[in-house]
């Protein structure tokens, strides 16, 4: 499993049939412009370099399971300054099959303690794994039209938690938005997300409970602020003119963010 880049300071490149496959097989990736596609292989290749894998319940990890999520994990962080020291927190990434059944805890208002099972198709930990279901990775490849992503979905956690804090808002740069600082930034860009997610969390509950018509996005991104913006980068990053057309401001935003201005 690319166990020739283990270890070196700098990364060969990627092998040209392993590469060309995955673009085959995740075409939104191959559609972005040439200079992204040459940026995104390199990008890859020290992810690969940086990371280890481990398949779960005896799963195997080969090249071509590695090189699926590599590619699709730096895409968020492609253009952002720092690149690959948005996902400095952590080295592990645990692949199983398929989904998982997750044993979870809430507390309610009252105090009382809830257990349930959930059924998860990734999972991203504050300062450690990311886990992922292969087959769900696998399903990325033609599910773009609904902007469903797993692998950006975590990585996209990863990035909202850089700071310490899941909240929908990521780290943002100095003078983002032209604010001079790092609170009205914040303030800004909650001025922008929170509407959205309000409106869709609205149209998720009478989906559900009224039969209304169903939101395009993944209805799991109403759980939380947090969720959304995970759920929104999937769409962001694998249908963008669907996106554009459901979040114009969201599309603005996020822009602004992983695609800042060259200085």
């Amino acid at each position: 499993m690319f166990k020739w880049l283990r270890g070196l300071r700098a990364a060969p490149a990627i092998p040209d049939a392993a590469w060309q496959a995955t673009l085959t097989r995740y075409p939104f990736l191959a559609e972005r412009p040439a200079a992204d596609v040459q940026r995104l292989r390199a990008l890859a290749a020290d992810f690969l370099r940086d990371k280890e894998f481990h398949g779960a319940h005896g799963f195997a990890i080969t090249d071509e399971v590695a090189l699926a999520v590599a590619a699709q994990a730096v895409l968020p962080v492609l253009h952002l300054p720092g690149g690959l020291d948005w996902y400095g927190d952590f080295v592990g990434i645990v692949v199983h099959s398929s989904e998982v059944v997750a044993r979870r805890k809430t507390m309610d208002e009252t105090g009382v303690v809830h257990e349930y099972d959930e059924v998860v198709a990734g999972e991203a930990m504050d300062r450690g794994p990311v886990m992922l279901s292969w087959q769900d990775v696998l399903a990325s490849s033609l599910t773009a039209a609904e902007g469903y992503n797993v692998v950006i979905h975590e990585f996209a956690h990863k990035i909202d938690m850089r700071d310490g804090a899941a909240d929908g808002c990521p780290t943002l740069p100095p003078g983002f938005g032209g604010h001079a600082s790092a609170r009205d930034a914040h303030a800004a860009w909650r001025a922008v997300i929170q509407p959205a997610f309000d409106v869709f969390r609205e149209q998720t509950i009478v989906a559900e409970r009224f039969g209304g018509e169903p939101p395009w996005l993944d209805p799991y991104g109403a759980d939380s602020i947090s969720e959304f913006f995970a759920v929104a980068c999937e769409a962001y990053f694998v249908n963008r003119t669907r996106f554009g057309e459901e979040f114009p401001p969201l599309l603005a935003l996020f822009d602004a963010f992983f695609t800042p201005p060259t200085r």
